[in-house]
């Protein structure tokens, strides 16, 4: 077989090990970690389900080395923890038994520590601890770590390392990135030391060294041992890229890959983990120069999901490995697709950050596009239907086109209809964004997996109660999604309204002075694009803040893109619409006219109730999912529709 990807299905050798291909899974935390810091079941079938989509590695992170200095809620690795072992164990194995190599994240969080899960009785349980006195901005007060408690997190991580290699993990990747302890000694924002390690950069890569030469001791030679190392800090005092080459330098005869990502968690978010409005593999530059300057491989990553970006990373000399972390969540067979030349298949990332946003509201994982993340353990086969049905499906957006496809691959008779000319609901109205573009693609994904499985897809075919019982439907899905909401307000009718949802129809429409009407996520969205083509842009929202409905995670990268192209007008309530912009008025009754010779409407959607009520006793099974229900995201349309399919 002639791979398309060459390079990226190539093996590669690091230590005595071989990895069967250049795209590993980078370290993502896992969810149900038990109060001892053990590893639970859930988390090692979210970690199984990246070795069984074909990864060469799996990174399971983070493995806290110090509790008595390290209070995070994270994994252990001690035989004093009861289960500790076992639980590393059976792990590595689930990831090992389907060819992929298990990697442990090694790491100490430093002055960034948590507190609220230590003993109180514990010696130096309840201090914060980094390379010096500070007070962080939070408030919370730091103290620099005296020379024996440097010692026996050093010692610490060598102890670790030997468990780890005991519980049959192969590869441990040592996290000196992202602002956490390694790092802080690393940089001269956070290190302040005096002694031997801080002042000179090898005084200050001393610490780093320390803890690679106890690891390496522990798991002897030819184990890979991997560095995480943050290329540039990416921040104003902290160090750049000329000195991460250095670092580099230093660290290199310690180590057999050196993993360079970029900036550190707390100050640059948006630089560690890109979001939507960045490039692909807008970090790789870092990687590239950083492999200038040494010998062993190097890995790079950054929102990368695209296999032809991958390839010519690793063809070009840039690196010799790439990581993905959200895009094998989105589609944990994207490796197997590769290998496979199916990569028309692949269920692209969108950037969104529901996953990391459910983590920090719920302490579980979802995926926008993935129903099956954080719910491993329920089954991640399709099995088939024990008796086939006719299902019908009304409405070809994500939830419908999701349904439609589970339904097929379990063996039903499936026929998805769809009222307009072209699949996708409301993610069509996404494609005229670029950095949006994703969700747009994940239609016609869909779409083409629908169609694969046996979907028979009729377009411009509106599904009525009089067609659902003359097509004799066993079962019907009704996805026929929702509505804009235009209110009647003077002028919002006029020639000069676009509604947000037929802009990528009528963008030549547009001019240079527009008004933003809503200040959804949607309506967000689509003023940061419209600023960055260079128009004048203002945004009228009748709350106090703007999009309340933006995740957690995804919220401040948006509001910052916002500062950058929007004039924002929050405690305006529109009232009329003119030829010259929007007449609105304040909180105190003053009117203001909000200039602008084009107006984007975009004041939410509506649930097209009257429709779901016509066919919800169509047939004998009736499911409403996504916005035909509740006005929701493409995250529950996907789930409902998942789930309303493996129940027929």
């Amino acid at each position: 077989m002639k791979y398309k990807y060459p390079n990226l299905c190539k093996p590669i050798k690091v230590g005595n090990v071989t990895f069967r291909n250049r795209m590993f899974s980078a370290p993502m935390g896992g969810t149900d970690i038990t109060n001892d810091g053990c590893i639970g079941p859930k988390s090692t079938a979210f970690y199984e389900l990246r070795a069984r989509g074909g990864a060469g590695a799996v990174t399971v992170s983070e493995c806290m080395v110090h509790p008595k200095t390290d209070g995070s809620h994270a994994y252990h690795l001690d035989t004093a923890i009861l289960n500790s072992l076992a639980a590393a164990t059976y792990t590595a194995d689930a990831i090992r038994r389907h060819g992929a190599i298990p990697s442990l994240e090694l790491s100490h969080s430093g002055m960034y520590a948590g507190t609220y899960m230590t003993d109180k009785n514990r010696q130096h349980s309840m201090n914060q601890w980094g390379p010096s006195d500070t007070v962080r901005p939070d408030g919370v007060q730091v103290k620099a770590l005296t020379k024996e408690l440097i010692d026996e997190i050093v010692e610490a991580y060598g102890n670790v390392a030997g468990l780890a290699k005991r519980a049959g993990f192969e590869m441990l990747m040592i996290h000196g990135g992202h602002g956490w302890l390694i790092n802080q000694f690393l940089s001269p924002y956070f290190n302040k030391r005096t002694d031997e390690y801080g002042g000179s950069l090898e005084n200050r890569c001393r610490f780093a060294i320390e803890v690679l030469k106890s690891v390496r001791k522990a798991v002897g030679p030819g184990f890979p041992i991997e560095f995480r190392l943050s290329g540039s800090e990416l921040f104003e005092e902290g160090y750049d890229l000329e000195e991460g080459c250095r670092i580099a330098q230093q660290i290199e005869p310690y180590i057999d890959l050196l993993h360079v990502s970029a900036g550190t968690y707390q100050r640059g978010f948006g630089d560690t983990h890109p979001s939507m409005f960045k490039e692909h593999g807008c970090n790789v530059y870092l990687a590239a120069e950083i492999k200038k300057h040494v010998k062993i491989p190097v890995a790079t990553l950054g929102g990368l999901n695209s296999p032809e970006q991958m390839e010519e990373i690793i063809a070009s000399g840039k690196a010799d490995v790439v990581y993905m972390a959200r895009a094998l969540l989105a589609d944990p067979f994207l490796p197997r697709k590769v290998m496979a030349n199916q990569d028309d298949e692949i269920v692209h990332c969108l950037r969104c950050f529901t996953c990391m946003a459910e983590r920090a509201a719920t302490s579980t994982r979802r995926c926008t596009v993935n129903p099956l993340i954080g719910r491993e353990m329920e089954g991640v086969e399709i099995q088939p239907a024990p008796v086939k049905k006719k299902v019908l499906v009304a409405g070809g957006g994500p939830g419908g086109l999701y349904a439609a496809y589970t339904a097929a691959r379990r063996g039903h008779q499936v026929i998805l209809c769809e009222k307009s000319d072209a699949l996708g609901g409301i993610l069509k109205s996404e494609q005229a964004i670029p950095f949006k573009k994703e969700m747009y693609d994940l239609g016609q994904t869909y779409a083409l997996l629908a169609q694969r499985a046996g979907v028979e897809i009729r377009l411009n075919t509106e599904v009525t109660r009089e067609y659902v019982e003359n097509e004799q439907a066993d079962a019907l899905i009704i996805a026929v999604g929702s509505r804009p909401l235009v209110p009647p307000i003077p002028g919002l009718d006029g020639d000069n309204v676009v509604i947000v949802n037929n802009y990528y129809l009528e963008k030549d429409k547009v001019s240079d002075q527009v008004v933003v009407f809503g200040g959804g996520l949607a309506g967000c969205e689509c003023a940061i694009h419209l600023g960055m083509e260079g128009k004048q842009v203002h945004l009228v929202e009748m709350r106090d803040e703007l999009a309340p409905d933006a995740n957690v995670r995804h919220r401040p990268l948006l509001l910052a893109e916002i500062a950058k192209y929007v004039t924002v007008h929050t405690g305006y309530k529109g009232k009329q619409v003119t030829a010259e912009g929007i007449v609105c008025e304040d909180k105190d009754g003053k009117e203001h006219l909000v200039p602008g010779t084009t107006v984007i409407c975009a004041l939410g959607q509506r649930s097209r109730s009257d429709v779901t009520d016509s066919l919800r006793e169509a047939a004998p099974y009736v499911a409403v999912i996504g916005d035909a229900s509740r006005v929701s995201t493409i995250t529950n349309a996907v789930y409902w529709g998942y789930h309303a399919a493996l129940d027929i």
